[in-house]
């Protein structure tokens, strides 16, 4: 254990860093490696590769996770803001190259590929987007001079235009609301509020014009008799099989149906073998890290941290509600990972960049040293209202 006295980089990290919330990711990170054991063995069978080939890979990936959490929390918060602007610059370029160039799977192209590496931008484009976007309000909020409002409401289009484009709806719709969120907290008054609602509403409504798979998910959901509801079928099984307790581990059979047991119907798997008690379990562990940052934003006095840690908190937790809802038949099928449970290699290390965002935002610093990082000239203060 290391004592309070010591005054190593590591020993002021430990006593200033949340251990609440790395715990949590930890209990995460854990669970979904047991969980994985009933889901990919079966996808893996049926493609042809060896039994826990997705278990292996998900815990391969799990150790650079791990250091890039730990790394990433090291950072100050200037080398923070540096790092999310020129993630997000890189990861919008290849989300426009992804659209132009990618592979066709499903019938969008979100993938680049690296040789034998495939990698998904837009997982990356959503923390770094969030860490930006608090940072333009923060500036607008602080500095007259600085015109923070209007640029956090034009990194909105330049994120989620090349979104539209490959297309990825789900993903869209996220960073959408997360920004929503950041608007408000920052400051959005009530009668903005009703017209981004308003301007939400018309871009569903444009989506399942326009769109032919967005309106083809929406008409399956609405009508379970309108097409082809597979998975929807065996998701809803896996809970009416599973019951409160659960089949047992390995004894699911819902999942040698879905051909996304692994992914984006993990949720179900687990209902199944484990029992929707153990599912409510898994609900209140990410409830924990979203209320823990909520709370921990609360407490700080820096503006752009505390929008900052308010926003990827929204983040994390609106992935997993999705995924869930999604799982539970509470929403059209969205392509949404479960994070830290679901398998992918993009989804793991982006959440690593997120919640190593996290972790260093909501680290015990010295009032001195938060001001010491404010541009020359501006004062700390409370989050005004930008439109009043």
């Amino acid at each position: 254990m290391m004592s309070r006295a010591e005054r190593s980089p590591l020993a002021d990290w430990w006593w200033t860093v949340d251990r609440g919330l790395l715990a949590g990711l930890g209990c995460l990170m854990v669970a979904g490696l047991v969980f994985l054991m009933g889901g990919g063995p079966p996808v893996a069978e049926r493609i042809g590769l060896p039994t826990f080939y997705f278990l292996n890979r998900q815990a391969l990936y799990l150790a650079p996770t791990i250091l890039l959490i730990i790394a990433v929390s090291f950072l100050s918060v200037r080398h923070i803001r540096r790092f999310a602007l020129v993630t997000w610059i890189v990861g919008v370029a290849l989300c426009i190259a992804a659209g132009k160039f990618g592979p066709e799977i499903k019938g969008a192209h979100r993938w680049i590929q690296f040789g034998p590496f495939g990698l998904q931008p837009s997982e990356f484009v959503k923390p770094a987007f969030v860490v930006v976007a608090a940072w333009a309000f923060s500036e607008g909020a602080q500095r007259r001079d600085m015109p923070g409002g209007l640029l956090a409401i034009l990194l909105l289009p330049v994120t989620i235009v090349p979104l539209i484009l490959q297309p990825d709806f789900g993903q869209t719709m996220l960073i959408t609301m997360v920004w929503c969120a950041l608007f408000f907290v920052a400051g959005l008054h009530w009668f903005w509020v009703a017209g981004l609602g308003v301007l939400g509403l018309t871009g569903v409504f444009a989506a399942y014009t326009f769109l032919h798979h967005v309106r083809e998910r929406i008409n399956r959901f609405m009508d379970r008799d309108s097409g082809d509801s597979f998975q929807e079928f065996w998701s809803r099984e896996s809970f009416n099989s599973g019951g409160w307790f659960g089949t047992g581990p390995g004894e699911g059979v819902a999942k040698r149906h879905l051909p996304d047991a692994h992914t984006d119907f993990i949720f179900s798997v687990t209902g199944e073998e484990f029992g929707v008690l153990v599912c409510l379990g898994l609900v209140a562990l990410f409830a924990y890290i979203v209320l823990r940052g909520l709370k921990l934003a609360r407490r700080t006095d820096d503006t752009f941290s505390r929008l900052a840690i308010t926003g990827l908190s929204t983040l994390f937790g609106l992935q997993a509600c999705i995924n869930m809802a999604v799982n539970t038949q509470l929403m059209p099928a969205k392509g949404m990972t479960l994070p830290f449970v679901s398998y992918g290699g993009s989804s793991l290390i982006s959440l690593a960049l997120g919640m190593g965002f996290l972790v260093a935002l909501t680290r015990k610093r010295p009032r001195t040293t938060m001001l010491s990082q404010r541009p020359p000239g501006t004062l700390p203060s409370a989050v005004p209202g930008i439109m009043q």
